[in-house]
Parts: structure tokens; sequence; C-alpha cells
């Protein structure tokens, strides 16, 4: 956005935050690409990444904030909260781990809730907010996304037969897409220094591009060097990292947005776990 950077983007790291409640796991989504700040904003706002998100998340009804309703309680003054999908953990337009290329715009970290047995990871409400949050403040170009799923946090074997990738079961919300928005992607998925993934690609391949969806649309890409795809804003320690062993894909994504490309994430989470992976995973998509 600017080269200045907030106080609490300039400390931020990655991190769980603390919590009595089973949760699936940390999700983090990093936007990259182009943001120009609207001309009537102050770049010294007090509304920054994390109050926009976390008012974004509560307006939407995907906030979890039970636990600060429990400490509110405890003074008498509120009773009441919704489970909601995710609890914030942080957020931020810049972030010291960031490498220069490509450019980072804007971060969000938060801890998933336990998951029902027939529901996704909810990675596209946590793209929409993010998506959402970063476009209050200026026009976005996006060129990238990257996200690290919780894979670690799907019950696999709890998934009833008719949801054993819940997410294939909304592929008809592409269905209207304006057959001309279709757009050329690669994708990575990454265990980090687990090596799973390399071991069940063909299979994760064809989990994530079966017959009957027409969101996406590729196969597994031996060629594209690790290097076209931008390292992750974090620390390794933060997951497996660093990324050294994962697939790629090349293909067709049904649209450029943060919509198709949550769907395509909660596939790829989901059928990863289908297929014994219990780590979490660094999914890319880079548009072109």
């Amino acid at each position: 956005m600017s080269d200045q950077t907030s106080e609490q983007d300039a400390v931020a790291q990655p991190g769980v935050a603390p919590s009595a409640r089973r949760t699936a796991g940390t999700m983090f989504a990093a936007l990259y690409g182009e943001l120009v700040p609207h001309a009537w904003r102050d770049p010294a706002s007090e509304h920054d990444a994390y109050q926009l998100f976390h008012q974004r998340s509560l307006a939407m009804g995907w906030l979890d904030d039970r636990a600060g309703a429990e400490e509110v309680s405890a003074a008498g003054r509120r009773t009441h909260a919704a489970p909601g999908l995710w609890a914030m953990n942080d957020a931020g337009w810049s972030h010291p781990l960031a490498a220069p290329r490509p450019n980072l715009i804007s971060w969000f970290q938060v801890e998933v809730s336990a998951l029902p047995d027939d529901r996704p990871l909810p990675v596209q409400p946590f793209l929409r907010c993010a998506q959402d949050t970063t476009e209050r403040v200026g026009a976005v170009r996006l060129t990238a996304v990257q996200i690290l799923l919780p894979v670690q946090g799907i019950e696999a074997s709890a998934r009833p037969p008719y949801a054993l990738v819940p997410s294939m079961r909304t592929s008809d919300w592409f269905g209207e897409c304006d057959p001309q928005a279709r757009v050329p992607v690669k994708v990575r998925i990454d265990g980090g220094v687990d090596r799973s993934i390399p071991m069940v690609a063909p299979q994760l391949a064809r989990h994530v591009v079966p017959a009957d969806q027409n969101v996406f649309a590729g196969e597994i890409d031996e060629v594209l060097p690790l290097r076209e795809f931008p390292a992750p804003p974090f620390d390794d320690r933060f997951w497996n990292g660093p990324p050294l062993h994962g697939m790629t894909l090349s293909g067709e994504l049904a649209e450029w947005s943060c919509d198709a490309v949550g769907w395509l994430a909660a596939t790829v989470a989901d059928s990863a776990a289908h297929l014994g992976i219990h780590t979490p995973v660094l999914f890319t998509v880079l548009q072109g």
C-alpha cells in the first residue's frame, strides 16, 4: 500500500492464538499483486488490516469470539456469542518476513474452528473476507494467492459418504460463469519437509480434477520450477517449511477470483486429508 508500516505490521509474527477450545488449526492467507490506495484514505488511519478484517468477519457472522465473550461475561456485561468459523489472530498490509517479489499487499491469520463432518475448511469465506478488507482501502489487482491450509485438522474418516470432499457439492455455483472468464493458472501444493504429497501426487491430481466439475481443469506439471512461486511470508518453524516436497498443476480456473481460488484450496485440503496427509499444506495459485 505504502512504504510506511504500522507498529502492528512491524512486529507481527505468525503464531497460534492460545485457546482452550478444540480447533482445526491455523490458516494463513497472503494476497500478492498491486494495491493502489484510495485517494481519500488517510495512511495513518486507525482502521488497519486487523481491525477491518475483524469487523468484516463479525458483520458476516464468521467470527468465533466465544473466548472473548467468556472474558467479558465474567464482568457481567455479556453472556452470548456465536461459534463462527474462525477466531482472529493477526493481519497486516506488509510483513517483515515477506520477500521483495512478488509484492505482498495484505495477509491474514486465523484459528479455524473445529469442522463439522460434512463441511470443508472455510477457505472461501476466509478469502472473501480478506479480499473485502483489502479492497476497502484501495483498488486491487491480484496476481497470486497463497494459503496455509491446516489439513491436519480435517478428520477425513468422519466424512459422510455424500461429502468425502464437501466442496464438490457446490461446484455448480461456478456453472453460470462467463466462459470467457476462464483463466490459466499455476498451482503449487507443498508439504514442506514432509514427503507425503509427491508420493500421492497422481491420486491427488485425480481427486482435485474429477470429470464431474468444471471449476478447475489441469494436470501435473513437472517442468515449472519451484522458484516461480513466492516463498511464504512466515518462518519455516511456523509449519513444515521450507517448501521442498510438493507438486505443481497447470490448468484453467473458472474465473480469477478469491471465490474460485478458495473453492480449489478447500478441494485440495479435503482431497489431501482423504489420501492420508496429516500436516499443514502450503497452497499457492499464480495467474497466467
